[in-house]
């Protein structure tokens, strides 16, 4: 091993508290907020995951002789396949329907999230490369010392999902759509990137969206109050109620991220006439705004693209970052600048003879989803050729 180290050992920890935070967000790295050891954290100790959510916390360690981390995984053995994004649960019924068992199952993810990320969690250093190397033999290893059907990486970034590849996952497919900051000095830059139809209903959208009283703030940090999250809670179970049926994240869960990452949220919160009546949750990452959750009593026009999209946009622009990733889901999304943008997951099976089913699944689906984002991609709002002129709409 790399400067006389013993060789490099693969644990599993039923708990993120079991491991340092410093330890943890060495390998993390900042960029990312979903993978920190806070934001993880704040999901088991307010028991929105564990064992009664059919999330099991079994985390990958990657460790040298001395005990020092290396790597490790966000991992979960899964009772279910809800709360993914990716969806399997053709998958399982498939192979139950021939007898064979599909949970649990080994999910490396952040749970409720499907934000594209690191996955392979690796501290830099000399001994990286042998540590991702590691990591991905573990990864294999310990799902088949679990006796679970399969393993799951999903929404793993493009530098994880090239290695994930190269070791012999079967990759997926899926599709986010992103806005792109093209060095906008404000929103009417933007605007000025768009067809004029376009703009046009922009902006008539972000007019109706505040009036009758509305007003929306962007807060951050100490700004956020008890009262804010206890708001913001009531929109997110009033909507995800109604949406979903159960929602996943319990209060607790805000009030552990507003104590230990405050810094990291900004709530878009609407008002009307002084009375929260919406929210956004968002996470600022280094580079990137990540929309997360939204929540609204009430029905308001516009007031959902308003509250996730285009104060994202506003924010965005105002703080220097690069782009926004408005969460899964959503066609709607191309015709207010967010554009259709690949999305990856890997996938190891142990039948060998189910493995060649979805094997052959997955080649096809990449195809028809190809051909897709192909054709939505001609959906895009923004103009063509040379920049628009002043705009007099």
């Amino acid at each position: 091993m790399p400067d006389g180290r013993e060789p490099m050992r693969i644990r599993t920890i039923g708990a993120i508290a079991e491991i340092q935070a410093a330890a943890w967000d060495a390998c993390a790295g900042d960029d990312n907020p979903f993978v920190c050891h806070a934001f993880l954290k704040a999901l088991e100790d307010s028991r929105s995951v564990g064992p009664k959510t059919g999330w099991l916390p079994q985390h990958i360690v990657v460790e040298d002789g001395a005990g020092a981390v290396l790597a490790a995984a966000p991992t979960y053995v899964k009772g279910h396949s809800q709360g993914e994004y990716v969806f399997d649960h053709g998958w399982a019924q498939a192979y139950e329907r021939a007898g064979g068992r599909y949970y649990p199952k080994l999910q490396v993810a952040v749970p409720f999230t499907p934000v594209p990320g690191p996955r392979l969690l690796v501290r830099p250093g000399t001994a990286s490369s042998d540590a991702r190397a590691a990591l991905l033999h573990g990864m294999v290893e310990v799902a088949k010392r679990l006796n679970v059907s399969s393993l799951h990486i999903t929404f793993p970034h493009e530098a994880d999902k090239l290695a994930l590849d190269e070791a012999g996952l079967m990759m997926r497919l899926g599709c986010q759509y992103h806005w792109t900051n093209r060095g906008y000095r404000n929103f009417d830059d933007f605007l000025a990137d768009l067809a004029s139809r376009k703009r046009k209903s922009i902006r008539k959208e972000r007019r109706e969206a505040v009036a009758d009283g509305i007003a929306i703030r962007a807060l951050s940090g100490d700004e956020i109050k008890p009262r804010h999250w206890d708001a913001f809670f009531s929109f997110y179970m009033d909507t995800g109620g109604r949406k979903w049926g159960r929602p996943y994240l319990t209060r607790p869960f805000f009030e552990c991220i507003g104590a230990s990452m405050a810094d990291r949220i900004v709530l878009m919160l609407a008002e009307q006439n002084g009375r929260p009546v919406a929210g956004a949750l968002n996470l600022r990452g280094r580079e990137a705004l990540y929309g997360r959750n939204w929540g609204c009593l009430g029905e308001f026009k516009f007031l959902h693209f308003e509250t996730c999209y285009y104060q994202a946009i506003d924010y965005a622009i105002a703080h220097g970052l690069a782009r926004v990733e408005a969460g899964a889901q959503g066609e709607h999304k191309i015709q207010r600048g967010y554009l259709p943008t690949p999305t990856w997951s890997a996938h190891w099976i142990r039948d060998p003879n189910f493995a060649t089913a979805v094997e052959d699944f997955l080649g096809r689906e990449r195809r028809a989803m190809e051909t897709e984002m192909r054709e939505l991609a001609t959906y895009s709002p923004f103009r063509q050729g040379k920049p628009a002129a002043a705009d007099s709409d």
